[in-house]
């Protein structure tokens, strides 16, 4: 219904447009990532090119809070994950998506979405976050797959972004196995607006169980199917069972790294079992992998377990339903992701960062391994 004052008849008026970052980016001759920063009072900017950047965007009538209006706290609502991954790999490990339906679990109640995205390298994953930070997206992240010498902690610190690093970091300071179980961490990362958490599970000990209860059965000679090089578990993993070995007195083990498909799976069990000192165990970075290789000694004509045992390092109804069942670690990814996410909205919420550790997984022993041939 239409109201007239004598005359006149009002008419809605449009509110004044609003500069976009580009817009003031271009007139201040920085990027739109440094607009975003001075605007949003955020480390990554010099002092004198924030205040550049603010008279800027006041003389063409753009705020300086967070999405271009008025200053303003108001968040995104969505942490983001991102997976340097081939696309292939994503749907091979059970492991990993029941992560993410935990971390989903944890999130949902609270109002937040996850952002999920996946990319070719570590390059590429630190410029999106540096382009979420920077243009609101997301109030934290969730990292995962750490490396060996990760650029990742270093960026997001710089960025001031808030996070949860899944998995045992390389780090300076980190907790170690035999550390209390959850413990302040140490500042990671060279920024001073620094604010990451790291949830990590004990490789060295999960390995140990492993390699102790092939022992045990009698198993001397014993190969380690890993995942991709780079990645720092696959380090650690690599290192502890030749420490242990070493320990031990075995002088035949080995490990091979692969990228966590059943492809490189079998071609890795190729190599191994085709060798002249034939390993009589197999560990194996996940179950589908496990399978992969028990697919392999089966063409070789080699029994599961009496002509070589194979252990899975993840669990999964695959392993309990294959025949002969596969022996693995048993943990409970849902709830590991879950932590992840109670963990981030605890940092959005003010906590201190902290070192998480996780249980140590049981070993579940079923009928994949047993004593190895007799020579």
């Amino acid at each position: 219904m239409k109201h007239r004052f004598g005359d006149w008849e009002p008419v809605a008026v449009p509110p004044p447009r609003i500069p976009t970052l580009k817009e003031v980016a271009r007139e201040a001759g920085v990027s739109t990532s440094a607009v975003s920063f001075a605007l949003n009072n955020r480390p990554g900017v010099s002092a004198a090119t924030r205040r550049r950047v603010i008279e800027v965007a006041e003389r063409l009538g753009r705020g300086t809070g967070r999405g271009g209006g008025a200053a303003t706290a108001e968040r995104s609502r969505a942490i983001g994950m991102v997976l340097a991954r081939p696309a292939g790999s994503l749907g091979v490990e059970a492991f990993f998506l029941q992560v993410v339906s935990g971390i989903q679990a944890g999130l949902a109640p609270h109002g937040h979405a996850l952002v999920f995205q996946m990319v070719d390298d570590i390059e590429a994953e630190c410029d999106l976050y540096r382009r979420w930070w920077a243009e609101g997206r997301v109030d934290g992240v969730i990292v995962v797959d750490p490396r060996v010498s990760d650029p990742r902690p270093d960026v997001l610190s710089v960025l001031g972004l808030p996070a949860v690093v899944v998995g045992a970091m390389d780090t300076p300071g980190a907790a170690r196995p035999g550390s209390a179980r959850t413990t302040p961490a140490p500042v990671l990362g060279s920024g001073r607006g620094a604010r990451l958490s790291n949830l990590w599970a004990d490789d060295a000990g999960a390995m140990d169980l492993i390699i102790h209860h092939l022992y045990e059965l009698g198993h001397r000679r014993i190969a380690h199917m890993a995942g991709p090089p780079g990645l720092a578990h696959t380090a650690r993993r690599i290192a502890s069972l030749r420490a242990t070995a070493r320990r031990l007195g075995l002088d035949h083990t080995v490990s091979v790294t692969t990228d966590f498909t059943d492809r490189q799976g079998a071609k890795a069990a190729r190599r191994l079992l085709s060798g002249a000192m034939r390993p009589t165990a197999l560990i194996c970075h996940n179950e589908v992998m496990a399978v992969a290789a028990a697919g392999v000694a089966s063409e070789r004509g080699l029994r599961i377990p009496h002509d070589v045992s194979v252990v899975s390092w993840e669990d999964s109804a695959i392993c309990r339903t294959y025949h002969p069942r596969i022996t693995a670690l048993s943990r409970e990814p849902g709830a590991f992701g879950l932590r992840a996410a109670t963990e981030v909205l605890g940092l959005l919420a003010g906590s201190a960062p902290r070192f998480i550790q996780e249980p140590l997984p049981r070993l579940e022993p079923r009928e994949s391994t047993a004593p190895p041939p007799k020579p």
